[in-house]
Order: C-alpha cells, then structure tokens, then sequence
C-alpha cells in the first residue's frame, strides 16, 4: 500500500505503485504508461465531473453497440487515427513489399474458399469487374499456394453483415489459393465508396467535430504464404471521391488502381466473363519472415 495519499500532484504516484507486484512484466509496462498518460490528459484538460460522466457515458454506448455484426470500439480506433499508427508501428518492412493499411471492421465472418475464377457477388449488385493479380515474395519469386482472402462492399455500398436479410449470406467475399505461378483472379462488382456506421456514438462524434463519415471506394485483402509476413491491405479506386479525406486515415497512394476497360475476348474466357470487361489488376509483395 503507497505510504503517499492520492492528490492532484501525487495521483500518478500512487496508483502505478499499485502495479509494484505484476508479475507479468509487459502488462506493467502497458498499465503504468497507460496511468502517466491518462492522468496526464485529464490534468491537462481539467474535466468537470459533468463531461466525465459525459466521456463515461459515450464509451458505456459504444460497447452497447459492439456485437456478432458491428464493432463500434473499431470504428472509433479508426476514426482517431489509431488503428492506422498500430498499422503502421506493427509493419516496419521493406520497402519492397506492399504497404499494409486497417482491418476494418467487416471482417467478423471467415470468408469462403473458393476456386479460382469464382464469383464472389452473390446478389449481382454493382457493376461486375475482374480482381486479379500475382503474388510474390520480396526478391520477385512468385509464391504459389498463397491464401488471398477477399472482401468488400456492394454495389450500394453495403456489406453482407449490414445487410443479413438482404445480402445472401458471404455475399462478397472469398478466400483463394494462388496458382503455380503465384496468380489469383476472382469476378466480383466495382467496389463504391460509402459510410461508416454512423448512427451511433463515433457518428456523433464525428457529427461535432463536422467530419463526414465516408471512405473512398476499395476491396479488402489479406495475403499469407509460408515463410512470410501476413499482409492486410486495401486496393483503392482511383477517382473515388474521399481518397484525400477517408475518414479513418487509411489511404496509401501506392494502393491506388485503376478500372481498366479490357477488350479480349481470350482474357475474357479466362476469366468466365463476357467481353468487353472492366478489370482491377493488384500484384501483391510479401517480405519473408527474418530469422
């Protein structure tokens, strides 16, 4: 027990000794800086005990609204720009293997293997287009039997699990194995730009500090190969609007593509679509693990 009472000037003090017998070193660490640093918020911004109960009450509805479909503590990582710094600390790499960016939060259901080719928009909605690309390790070798796990939104912009009752069920989304030579293609729709989930508290967040909810129209990727780092990322539209103002920071200009207009009727019977098609093409550079 600290032999110091708890005041304004002491309050660090006494509750990080608290910790003195953690026996898990890490988990100190984490507790005692998290203490330094949130008393030194509250010290710096001076609640009154009104706005704490406010500040108490907006994290209390943001866990009412976290459950099997929607994850509102993910929302409000993202939209702080948090989500994007633990990216960004956790993927010091290469500069050969391709930038990573956020999870999201619409990854809550395990996406379906499917062949190669398949296509993954079980509703039709949106324009259909060609989602292709190679995998590769960082020295150029091609990776064959690398996992590319798919997912995005609509073509209203909504995903499946916004939408049980009128999306089918792993609408949009696809787990694939590359080729032999590393390639993967799936059919799938354009993806749209749309709104995070906006009728909760991050909305109202955002609503008061007059910052729209959207992010710009992209596909979702996660890449694994033996022997490598995991790689999640997105694969944004070019001349989506909101691509210098997504709302949750993820933007990279090295993930940026185009729709291409492709006019080849042997392409087109590779990849089961009618010719004339609209193609989206995304290689994928992984860094291998170090010793």
């Amino acid at each position: 027990m600290s032999k110091v009472s708890f005041s304004e000037e002491a309050s660090v003090e006494v509750v990080t000794e608290s910790f003195a017998d953690t026996p898990d070193p890490r988990l100190k660490h984490i507790l005692t800086s998290l203490v330094e640093h949130l008393h030194a918020f509250v010290k710096d911004i001076e609640p009154t005990e009104a706005e704490w109960e406010q500040a108490i009450g907006f994290l209390t509805a943001t866990g009412h609204l976290c459950d099997d479909t929607r994850q509102e503590f993910v929302l409000l990582s993202d939209v702080l720009g948090v989500s994007m710094l633990v990216d960004a600390i956790n993927n010091r790499k290469s500069v050969a293997a391709t930038d990573t960016t956020v999870l999201g939060p619409f990854h809550m259901v395990e996406s379906p293997p499917r062949d190669l080719g398949a296509n993954i928009s079980l509703d039709g909605n949106g324009e259909p287009c060609v989602f292709a690309g190679q995998v590769r390790s960082s020295d150029g070798t091609p990776l064959a039997g690398a996992r590319v796990d798919v997912w995005q939104a609509n073509g209203a912009g909504y995903y499946d699990v916004q939408q049980p009752d009128v999306q089918p069920e792993r609408n949009l989304r696809g787990l694939f194995e590359t080729d032999e030579r590393g390639r993967f293609w799936l059919r799938t729709v354009v993806p749209r730009y749309y709104p995070i989930p906006d009728d909760g508290p991050v909305g109202r967040l955002l609503t008061a500090t007059k910052r729209h909810p959207n992010r710009p129209a992209h596909i979702h990727v996660i890449a694994e190969a033996p022997g490598h780092a995991s790689l999640t990322t997105h694969v944004f539209v070019e001349g989506s609007p909101y691509l210098d103002s997504d709302t949750v920071f993820g933007v990279k200009e090295s993930l940026i593509r185009p729709v291409t207009n492709v006019d080849d009727p042997a392409r087109a019977e590779h990849y089961g679509i009618a010719n004339p098609f609209r193609l989206i093409e995304f290689d994928i550079i992984l860094d291998p693990v170090r010793p």
